[in-house]
Order: structure tokens, then C-alpha cells, then sequence
């Protein structure tokens, strides 16, 4: 250790007190230059310049060509509402992931607040995970992830701060506070030196680590990468490689105030009359690049999602910070993988309940393309229920942090099993909750048949019984 001259008597004292022995052995100086010298043998065995003992290591040069891809917007044709849905929902991004959750405990320690399932109904639609500090605290921790590796097929810098911005609408509902408390961690995947990924890599790291993190006060202290992410081999002959895009998965963490006030996407009937309010990030953009829809239809698409406006992505944070802390939200889940349809129907399967949602104001007409649009664009954003006699509260502070001209009220929540989504007087999509819930239910479903044999024996035989187990 390096300890100051005049700070030695002190150093030495504490060293007696404690019976640590020392020694002092060098001086630093300024010359660059390391010696070692032997009083024993009068001698000195070292003495370097420390550009040797460090050594020049050799700048790396990486010859890297930016390839944007040319792709058309999404065509529409043969697409119907219904069986958009019905597409979506079957996704594996999208459909219920209750088979991955239960493989093994979610709730090991005593301290886990909130898990995956949500709700009485244990619902996998869990926006982030929250822990207690201890047991005999409110105190805890809150943690989220948020991704958007098909983007980068579109835009590198785009799926990059799309992975920053859904990390912060999953934990937005968490009583964190100050957005400066959340840390990040960047796990970084790319195919290295394979044609157009070096320069997209350098995009999406300048997009967040230069541009999206300082402008919103947030640092990424920690992170992984991995530069392989593509294979080759020969096969009969012919050369044959499997390469995976740009993949950014940000996890977000940060200290939680009281774990209690964690709100989920459970939508509630026992709170009164309430409404539901979107906060749409994207500014009625409505990209469809990239989404789940297309992808469920073969297509790419042209215009991805992106963050816009970092300030506004801020203000969200901050203007849910805030209602989270005042109890008024009754539940809450932010527009991810699917769009705003998902959202919903998301809601509705934690709660039991009905949704009747009008998205005029969404979609400026009733052909049903813009409708199309409106409902399965991934922007940002997130949907809120609030009960009606906090709305106004609630848009004086959406107004407050400049939300108010992209938030608005789009429905009400039913004690029914109706899913209702007009457009003014048209009719978009009128299903029934239960139906959809087995759509999204029925695409993940597993069964395993076991068989057990057992060897039963009498006084008079032998003989085998064998059981046959439907899991």
C-alpha cells in the first residue's frame, strides 16, 4: 500500500496496535523508471524503464462498413384483425411462459416480493421482480430487463435504446424514487467482424453509452460480451454458417423505498368505477417495424420503434415514480412484446375480468389499417388503471412531467368476460377473455406421460402394476 509521508507516525501506530508488521520498502517518484536495489549484495538487480515492464501494447485497427438493410414497409394485404390476434397471441416472445417459470422455486429466502405470477389467478405477466431487504424491513431491491434484439435487424441504434427504455417502463412501477438510484447492466452479443456488425456494434454502443444513459443520468457499471456469435461448417461439401444479429439485453436494478407499494398489471373490479389511461411514448408514431405482428406474418417491415425523446422517456419515469408513491395507480403494465392489444389482454387474464378500450383516438381511421397499427406497435409506453376519482390527480401529474399530449384515456375495466376494442362507433376486435387466454395458454402447453411400474406381490402370485401418469 502506498501511504503519504507525513501520515507515516499515524500508519506506524496503528500497525503497533493492531501487531501488524511492516516494512517500509520504496519510494514512488516521478521518473518512469523502476529500480530495485539490494543493500545485501550492493547491487542493483532491477532497473527498467516502465514502458518495458508495461510494454506499447499495439493499437487494434478494425476496418468495419456501415450495411443498412433495405426493407419494405409491411404489407397489409390478407392481414385480419381476428387472426392477427390469434397470431400474436401464439408467438413464444408473447404466449404464456408458465412452463419456464415453474421448472424450478421462484420464491427461495423468504424475501421475494414480487415474482413472476401475479395476482390470485398466478398470472406469468410480472413487469420486474422485487426482494425485502431483510425481514424486518420494507426496504429491498428491484430488478427488470428489457430488449429488443429484432430491431437491430432495422436499426442498431434503435433496438439499443429500445432495450435501455423497456428495462425502465418494466421497473417504472416499483417505489424507487430518483431515477439516479437505477444501475445498469449491459450484456452485449454480436457477431464480430461479420460484414456490417462492427459498425453496428459501435452504433448502438454510442447510441446508449454516449448519447441515451448521460442525457437520462444513468450509467451501466457492469456488463458481459459476446463477440462469437456466429458459426460455420462444412457439410457434404458445401459451407453452410448460422449468424445471430446485434443483441443488447439491459437488466436494470435499483434500491426500492417500500416493497409494498409495487404495483402489478392485475387489473381490479373491487376499487369502484376507474379508467384506463396509455401513456404512449411513441407519439402516435406507430411503427411497425420489427413487432410481433410482423414476424408472425414473414415480414420484417421497414420503421422500427425507437426512443425519440429521452427527456419524455425521463419525465414517464418520474411521473410514475410519483403516482406509485401517492397510491394512485391501481394497476399497471408497460407495452412490450405485442403491442398494446398484448397490454390488455395481458391485464385482463391477471385480473378476471373484462376490458372495453376505444382507440379513436389512436387510430384516425376505420378501415382498420390504422387500427392495425395502433394496436400491435411496440413504442414504448405503458397502460394504467386509475380509479375516477383520482383521473384528474393523475393527468395533472402526467401533465406535469409533459406527458399530457401523448396519455390518453382509452377505457374502463368490466366485471365480465368481454374483450371489447372499438375504434369511435366500429367495432375492431369483440372476443371473449376466456377464449383469448387459451390462445395465448394453448401455444406453450406441455404434457409428459409417465410410467411407473410396480411389483405387487400375493399369497398366491407375482405380478406387475403399472401406472400411467398424465402431467
Amino acid at each position: 500500500m502506498a501511504v503519504a509521508p507525513e501520515n507515516m507516525e499515524a500508519f506506524d501506530a496503528i500497525c503497533k496496535r493492531e501487531r501488524a508488521p511492516y516494512a517500509v520498502v520504496g519510494v514512488a517518484t516521478e521518473e518512469r523508471e523502476l529500480k530495485l536495489e539490494d543493500s545485501h549484495f550492493d547491487n542493483t538487480p532491477i532497473d527498467m524503464p516502465m514502458d518495458i515492464l508495461l510494454g506499447k501494447t499495439p493499437k487494434m485497427h478494425r476496418d468495419a462498413k456501415t450495411l443498412k438493410v433495405d426493407s419494405p414497409a409491411i404489407s397489409r394485404e390478407g392481414i385480419e384483425m381476428n387472426d392477427a390476434v390469434d397470431r400474436v397471441l401464439r408467438l413464444p416472445t408473447v404466449a404464456e411462459k408458465t412452463f419456464l417459470i415453474t421448472i424450478g422455486d421462484r420464491t427461495v429466502t423468504g424475501l421475494v416480493a414480487r415474482d413472476q405470477m401475479v395476482g390470485p389467478w398466478q398470472v406469468p405477466v410480472a413487469n420486474c421482480a422485487v426482494t425485502a431487504a431483510s425481514y424486518d424491513t420494507y426496504h429491498g431491491e428491484a430488478m427488470s430487463m428489457g430488449e429488443r434484439t429484432p430491431v437491430a435487424l432495422l436499426d442498431f441504434g434503435a433496438s439499443a435504446r429500445l432495450a435501455v427504455g423497456e428495462s425502465l417502463t418494466n421497473i417504472a412501477a416499483t417505489d424507487i424514487g430518483d431515477i439516479k438510484r437505477i444501475k445498469l447492466s449491459a450484456n452485449w452479443m454480436s457477431p464480430a467482424g461479420h460484414p456490417g456488425e462492427d459498425a453496428g456494434l459501435y452504433e448502438a454502443v454510442k447510441a446508449v453509452g454516449e448519447e441515451l444513459c448521460p442525457a437520462l443520468g444513468l450509467t451501466i457499471p457492469v456488463g458481459k460480451d459476446s463477440m462469437s456469435m456466429k458459426t460455420k461448417w462444412n457439410e457434404n461439401g458445401e459451407d453452410k454458417e448460422v449468424t445471430s444479429p446485434l443483441s443488447l439485453v439491459i437488466t436494470a436494478f435499483g434500491r426500492v423505498e417500500d416493497v409494498r407499494k409495487t404495483v402489478t398489471p392485475q387489473l381490479r373490479t373491487d376499487k369502484g368505477e376507474s379508467s384506463l389511461v396509455l401513456v404512449d411514448l411513441g407519439n402516435g408514431k406507430n411503427r411497425l417495424g420489427a413487432t410481433a405482428l410482423a414476424q408472425v406474418y414473414k415480414q420484417l417491415g421497414d420503421k422500427p420503434a425507437d426512443v425519440d425523446n429521452a427527456e419524455q422517456l425521463k419525465g414517464f419515469f418520474d411521473a410514475m415514480q410519483t403516482l406509485v408513491r401517492d397510491d394512485k395507480l391501481v394497476a399497471y403494465h408497460d407495452k412490450g412484446d405485442g403491442g398494446l392489444f398484448v397490454t390488455l389482454a395481458e391485464m385482463a387474464f391477471a385480473g378476471h375480468c373484462g376490458v372495453k378500450a376505444d382507440i379513436a383516438d389512436l387510430s384516425s381511421s376505420e378501415n382498420g389499417e390504422d387500427a392495425l397499427a395502433a394496436l400491435f406497435n411496440e413504442e414504448l409506453g405503458a397502460v394504467v388503471q386509475v380509479k375516477n376519482d383520482d383521473l384528474e390527480a393523475v393527468k395533472a401529474v402526467l401533465a406535469a412531467n409533459g406527458l399530457e399530449a401523448c396519455s390518453h384515456v382509452i377505457g374502463s375495466v368490466e366485471a365480465s368476460d368481454n374483450f371489447v376494442i372499438t375504434s369511435g362507433d366500429a367495432v375492431v376486435i369483440e372476443r371473449s377473455r376466456i377464449e383469448l387466454r387459451t390462445i395465448w395458454l394453448k401455444q406453450r402447453t406441455r404434457c409428459s406421460l409417465y410410467v411407473t411400474t410396480q411389483r405387487v406381490q400375493t399369497k398366491s402370485t407375482k405380478r406387475r402394476k403399472t401406472t400411467l401418469t398424465l402431467v
